[in-house]
């Protein structure tokens, strides 16, 4: 590469180039300058030094916005790749700053790098358009998760969640390499708009049936799509709650951009579609009844998560430029409200030592303005109107319908998503049950920050403002 060629490439990669170098001054000032302070004050330190470094990448990329491409078009900068780098790092912030408070790690200058090089890993993979920097980008992403879900070493099921995690990641990792190796060896070719002109004009072989359901074993596990969700359910119980909040909602983010990019260049070949197909019926329904019988509510938004893991697949197998903006203003949403519910999720379990769904009776009275925020993004998940869940689940149902591609099959489904989110609202008000009909068994206020009330009140009412003005979600995530 020529130093041009070297220049265009930083000039694309400042924004996390940004975050590596606050990671390491992180780590610098914690382990150099703070090692005799308290755990709690060195938690504050690097967290506020995280945020400052996330919001610095955010104004980076909103100054610099346009399109643009390096290597040949293996990375990518467009209003649509900015949108979601910028979203992946409001909810960086957004974790970093709700995790003041929560005690789980004697490390806390090395849990913040890492959120730091996990945030790094998601801005590479939204902007990735080759196989090689999908699949390099994925692995920084997972090797950073790894590590986060298992740092609260005091705990077994963060052992447990970790390890889980890295075993379905690592088996996932290796189908989907090996996809990508044969698609590479079909086409001669690692770039994905190359491997879309390839198959348009090539039939499809058992080879490339082959390669196309690896490569979704490798992606659907990045989202929790069915069959490749076993590890959610328990990696969302026992990391950490900022980390639990981070993979749920950044990475879905990230995972949903790339996913998007690559039907591009697999929807020539009609297997694709039909196992994206496959992949969301089957998570819609498995997430929705599997999260009928749960008793934590960490377990029930994880297998929730699997049920809009399925109905964000159906926007995608619709391969419209409104269907791919629809999945994109979802997958936005519904990282921003999961990043709430998390949130009040780990005040009230450090309150009450659980997230059994008994931790949060009488919630309305020990604090009515903490549970009027899990009220409102609970409905907004479930998708009651005005919130902006109703708006992003109806505007994704509407492209689906006016897909060219879903003459066959899209009714059938948009009405099996509709009887999901049904059954969805039956499980979200089970919770809202506890919070504000049955009395409360312990009756201390909780501990709460006023850090944390005013992030969580700031995230509710900009769900609500979504779903009263979409317009705004609409400009910022154009539909390129």
């Amino acid at each position: 590469m020529t130093a041009a060629a070297y220049g265009n490439l930083f000039s694309i990669l400042w924004p996390e180039s940004i975050l590596e170098i606050v990671s390491l001054v992180i780590l610098v000032v914690d382990l150099g300058w703070m090692r005799g302070e308290t755990t709690a004050t060195r938690m504050r330190v690097a967290s506020l030094l995280g945020s400052i470094g996330a919001v610095l990448s955010f104004a980076w990329l909103e100054m610099h916005v346009g399109i643009a491409s390096v290597m040949g078009g293996a990375l990518v900068s467009s209003p649509t790749v900015v949108a979601a780098q910028s979203c992946i790092l409001i909810l960086t912030t957004l974790v970093l700053l709700l995790g003041l408070s929560v005690r789980f790690t004697r490390n806390p200058g090395e849990y913040v790098a890492l959120v730091l090089l996990a945030t790094t890993g998601m801005m590479l993979v939204a902007a990735a358009r080759d196989l090689l920097i999908i699949f390099v980008a994925l692995e920084m992403l997972s090797l950073s998760l790894y590590v986060l879900a298992a740092f609260a070493k005091d705990s077994a099921a963060s052992a447990e969640a970790a390890l889980k995690y890295y075993l379905f990641g690592g088996m996932s990792a290796a189908f989907m390499l090996f996809g990508f190796s044969y698609l590479y060896g079909l086409t001669g070719t690692t770039s994905l708009s190359a491997i879309a002109a390839s198959l348009a004009i090539a039939p499809l072989t058992p080879l490339a049936l082959v390669a196309l359901v690896l490569a979704a074993v490798g992606l659907g596990f990045k989202v929790a799509a069915v069959p490749f969700h076993l590890w959610a359910p328990d990696t969302y119980l026992g990391a950490p709650a900022p980390v639990a909040a981070l993979i749920a909602s950044g990475s879905k983010v990230a995972s949903f951009a790339v996913l998007i990019a690559v039907t591009a260049a697999l929807v020539p070949a009609w297997g694709w579609t039909a196992t994206l197909l496959c992949m969301a019926a089957a998570s819609i329904v498995l997430g929705n009844l599997s999260a009928l019988v749960q008793s934590s509510v960490r377990r029930i938004l994880a297998c929730s998560a699997i049920a809009h893991a399925g109905y964000m697949l159906l926007g995608i197998a619709a391969h419209t430029l409104a269907g791919d903006q629809s999945v994109m203003t979802y997958a936005v949403t519904y990282a921003l409200t999961t990043v709430g519910a998390f949130g009040v999720v780990a005040i009230v379990e450090r309150s009450a030592g659980s997230d059994r769904l008994d931790a949060f009776a009488g919630l309305s009275a020990r604090s009515p303005l903490l549970a009027a925020t899990l009220l409102v993004f609970l409905l907004s998940l479930a998708g009651i109107p005005p919130l902006v869940g109703f708006w992003v689940k109806f505007q994704m149902f509407a492209a689906v319908l006016r897909a060219p591609l879903a003459s066959g099959w899209g009714l059938g489904l948009v009405m099996l998503a509709i009887a999901g989110s049904a059954v969805s609202l039956y499980y979200y008000l089970q919770v809202l049950k506890r919070a504000y009909v049955t009395p409360a068994v312990i009756s201390a206020p909780l501990k709460v920050t006023r850090l944390e009330l005013f992030l969580l009140v700031a995230i509710a009412v900009a769900v609500v403002l979504l779903g009263i003005f979409p317009d705004m979600l609409m400009q910022w995530i154009p539909a390129v």
